[in-house]
């Protein structure tokens, strides 16, 4: 006996400045596993937190070998999602993930409900998402950070700027 598809769809007029992000982190060397197991319990305490504009989290895998897993978010705006980037915990895992990778690799791709897209892939060498058909290029200069890719403006100060990442990166490598 068949029956009828169940159809239904949401009304996002509440939500107009509505974002989603995709994150994903992706194991590199075996030394990554640590890196990536260690994140699980600080992104629940994060999230469990209750950021403000955070509507919805989701966990997601997208392979087991090589180990990628991530994360879906629906935010209510831009300036939500940002100003929690920018802050403590988040500021602090940043930081220091672009100083070290520890054996992983992390991309983000967003969108927005008003329409733009942005996305950065660190140190993901396989192809996927937009890298897998897009002209890929060095996030520098006006593609160094998320607002300015997605052609918008955040009154915040970035996580790490430009200068300081890659000076923290030159005197590294001098020492």
């Amino acid at each position: 006996m068949s029956s009828r598809v169940e159809r239904r769809t949401v009304d996002l007029s509440g939500y107009p400045d509505l974002v989603v992000i995709y994150l994903g982190m992706r194991v590199n060397r075996i030394t990554g596993i640590k890196t990536l197991l260690g994140f699980g319990p600080k992104i629940a305490s994060s999230v469990d937190a209750h950021p403000d504009g955070l509507l919805r989290h989701e966990n997601l895998v997208f392979s087991f070998f090589p180990m990628h897993v991530g994360m879906r978010q629906y935010w209510r705006d831009q300036e939500s999602l940002l100003k929690w980037t920018r802050s403590d915990p988040h500021r602090q895992w940043w930081q220091n993930f672009l100083k070290n990778s520890g054996g992983t690799g992390f991309w983000h791709e967003t969108y927005f409900l008003r329409g733009g897209m942005e996305a950065i892939y660190d140190d993901i060498a396989p192809k996927i998402g937009f890298m897998s058909f897009a002209l890929v290029v060095d996030a520098r200069g006006p593609m160094f950070g998320a607002a300015a890719r997605a052609g918008r403006h955040f009154s915040g100060e970035p996580v790490l700027s430009e200068t300081e990442l890659y000076q923290d990166s030159a005197r590294d490598k001098a020492s």
